[in-house]
């Protein structure tokens, strides 16, 4: 049992979303930073699509009711353990009746907590991830509230093969390694493959750093900068988006979808981020800044395969340290 002391800000159960229920209108959902999901329940040895918790900016206060083996990726965050100061992207045992504490943000703006076995939610759609203003029930239409309680769905062998914690925590002695693919430098870029709406200056998109507005959410990042303009109006039709579309709204200033937008939009598609490069755009803090690098379909093939060996070779060595 985990229970939850302090829920932090947007605390949410989140896995790899409900990607087959679209066509009912349903957004994709699941985590914005699913390289960093992925890394922390490779950490623990659980599948890539176990749920965990996502943090925006400030985690949560937790207190566990019985041993667990965590690990914790993402943006760089503030962590303590019966108020010892803990390192990120490595698998950690805490023994029973201890205290997690993950503080502010430093560097990014979302943090992964993934526990061995993963959470036991209720799962809708097929996914257990939270998606905010859905009307689903508890945890998949809420954030996490103080006094919840969490349940894990059985520790993965990793886990089980772990020393106990009797100091309270144990730490590995390895930990894994986020670069190349989630470098938290400013400004941050993404590549950009053309979309169906050309601009009247295409130059402009590309040369400008876009500041990150307030505004932004989890179901897009609004870009703050010049204003664009087309090069012919667009039709103004509804027409199917995904995560990663780029959006031009009447203003002039871009929206780039994420993981919960809708499935249709009317504004005209300025072009499409490459999936790759979502994971790093989504440790965007308002005010931080991005610029988009013109790319061509094999570049953006080629970045995609090179997270997922990244990942494979992580996955591969977590197993290996861990006897799975």
């Amino acid at each position: 049992m985990i229970e939850v002391l302090k829920p932090g800000l947007m605390s949410t159960v989140q896995d790899l979303g409900r990607p087959g229920q679209r066509a009912i209108g349903v957004p994709v959902g699941g985590a914005l930073d699913t390289f960093s999901l992925r890394a922390a329940n490779a950490l623990v040895g659980n599948p890539d699509e176990a749920a965990a918790l996502e943090f925006t900016l400030t985690g949560p206060c937790l207190r566990f009711a019985h041993d667990v083996v965590i690990a914790i990726c993402g943006g760089r965050f503030e962590v303590e353990v019966n108020e010892l100061a803990l390192p990120m992207w490595r698998p950690l045992r805490l023994g029973a009746g201890s205290e997690l504490r993950i503080g502010r943000v430093q560097r990014g703006a979302r943090g992964y907590l993934a526990f061995a076995g993963g959470l036991d939610v209720p799962a809708v759609l097929g996914g257990r991830g939270c998606l905010p203003g859905s009307g689903f029930p508890a945890l998949a239409g809420r954030p996490l509230q103080e006094g919840d309680r969490l349940r894990l769905r059985g520790m993965s062998l990793a886990g089980r093969s772990w020393p106990r914690a009797d100091i309270g925590v144990r730490m590995a002695r390895w930990w894994a390694n986020p670069a190349p693919v989630l470098e938290l430098d400013q400004p941050a870029e993404a590549l950009l493959l053309p979309g169906r709406d050309t601009l009247a200056d295409t130059d402009l998109l590309h040369e400008t750093a876009w500041r990150v507005s307030a505004r932004s959410n989890r179901m897009g990042l609004r870009l703050e900068g010049p204003a664009l303009e087309l090069a012919e109006p667009a039709p103004g039709l509804s027409e199917p988006v995904v995560p990663g579309t780029l959006q031009l709204p009447p203003e002039g200033g871009p929206i780039l979808l994420l993981a919960d937008a809708q499935t249709v939009g009317g504004y005209p598609r300025i072009g499409h981020v490459a999936r790759a490069d979502l994971p790093r755009l989504a440790q965007l803090a308002p005010g931080e800044t991005l610029r988009f690098l013109p790319a061509s379909p094999e570049t953006a093939i080629d970045r995609l395969r090179q997270m997922e060996r990244h990942l494979q070779k992580l996955r591969l060595a977590a197993q290996q340290v861990m006897g799975e």
